[in-house]
């Protein structure tokens, strides 16, 4: 249940449908209204390249750029703030001090031209979240972008210029690149893996940087993949420890949908699996028409070797979804993405992934 991509309609099948929303945004958990026929997921396209008619100017101010929308909308939450994130970042940089550096070394009035140099090939993500940057630092820079989010940049090209106070300049620029250069890495990593994984959907997983959950998730949306839960309060994923807890399957799910009905909440339930014994247990209760399972709507096979894969997808019968989990690699996701499954969840999207190399330099 892809809860932040409003394009995605989810349906249990043979079931009454549900569609998503993201009314986290409002402060609502989920938004479900009926829908009578079964909805294939859509794969995520990024927008079109901007018009003529459409596109920024060759230069406008940073104020005026951060107010576009970005071309890949940020993911829903009901808590965090990307504006929080980057004064965060900003303040963090120059305490209750400053940039002495330039402050001692650069005349306070000096307006210089910078520029944003690729010193890799891969995948631009950042772009948008850069002009919200500059536009916390100093309004009146001015900022062109000959390439946006999604777009494919090459090891030794210039798509970025900017102008404006130097202190301004360089005050922004750590930030401005930590942030560009994590996100276009896990861009350009979850554009690989989803080519890859076809026609499975590549998922994140909760293995973000603390505090840099929204940008990481922001970065996999831009790659071409697309968002797992956000956190602890969208899905409820019932796993092996909760299994164990609660004193088996039957009883962990039988908990969650009473919880549900007790609290009026309406959200999805993943039950995970490591061998076929589960997935039958799990596909016997939802069969049981006395036994409640309304919210289950995805089976997660975590750690399962391909051909336990083709046989619980196999078995399931596009009941439910079905979700691989577990040693998932560009060497393995394409073998993995042909036995079935509707998602392929990797945690190194985010947790282990390398940094693109992007720099910012001033004119002399």
């Amino acid at each position: 249940p892809l809860l932040h991509d409003p394009s995605f309609t989810h349906v249990r099948p043979n079931l009454p449908g549900r569609t998503m929303s993201n009314a986290l945004a409002s402060g609502a958990l989920l938004s479900l209204a009926p829908t009578s026929r079964r909805v294939v997921v859509p794969r995520r396209a990024l927008a079109p390249r901007a018009s003529a008619a459409t596109a920024p100017p060759a230069m406008m101010k940073a104020s005026d750029a951060a107010k576009l929308a970005p071309r890949v909308a940020v993911p829903s939450h009901p808590t965090y703030s990307i504006a929080d994130a980057i004064k965060l970042a900003l303040d963090e940089d120059i305490a209750d001090v400053g940039d002495i550096s330039s402050l001692s070394t650069i005349p306070a009035d000096t307006v210089s031209r910078a520029t944003l140099l690729a010193k890799a090939d891969g995948v631009l993500a950042g772009q948008a979240l850069a002009n919200q940057i500059l536009a916390a630092v100093d309004p009146n820079l001015e900022v062109s972008w000959s390439k946006f989010d999604g777009d494919t940049i090459s090891n030794g090209e210039l798509f970025c210029e900017m102008r404006g106070k130097a202190h301004s300049i360089l005050r922004a620029e750590r930030v401005v690149l930590n942030f560009m250069q994590r996100m276009s890495g896990i861009a350009t990593l979850t554009k690989q893996m989803a080519d890859q994984a076809a026609p499975a959907f590549m998922l994140e997983t909760r293995k973000t940087v603390p505090g840099l959950r929204l940008p990481d998730k922001w970065a996999v949306l831009i790659g071409g993949g697309k968002n797992h839960r956000m956190g602890l309060f969208d899905m409820i994923m019932i796993k092996d420890n909760h299994i164990a807890a609660s004193g088996g399957i039957d009883k962990a799910v039988a908990n969650a949908q009473a919880f549900l009905a007790e609290k009026k909440l309406t959200a999805p339930i993943e039950v995970e699996t490591r061998t076929m014994d589960e997935v039958r247990q799990v596909m016997a209760l939802i069969d049981d028409v006395t036994f409640e399972t309304g919210a289950v709507t995805r089976v997660m096979l975590d750690n399962m070797s391909l051909t336990d894969m083709k046989a619980a997808v196999e078995f399931i019968a596009g009941r439910v979804e079905t979700e691989a989990s577990g040693n998932v690699t560009l060497a393995t996701v394409h073998e993995i993405g042909q036995t079935g499954v509707t998602y392929i969840s990797s945690g190194a999207l985010t947790h282990s992934v390398m940094a693109l190399d992007i720099s910012l330099n001033i004119e002399s």
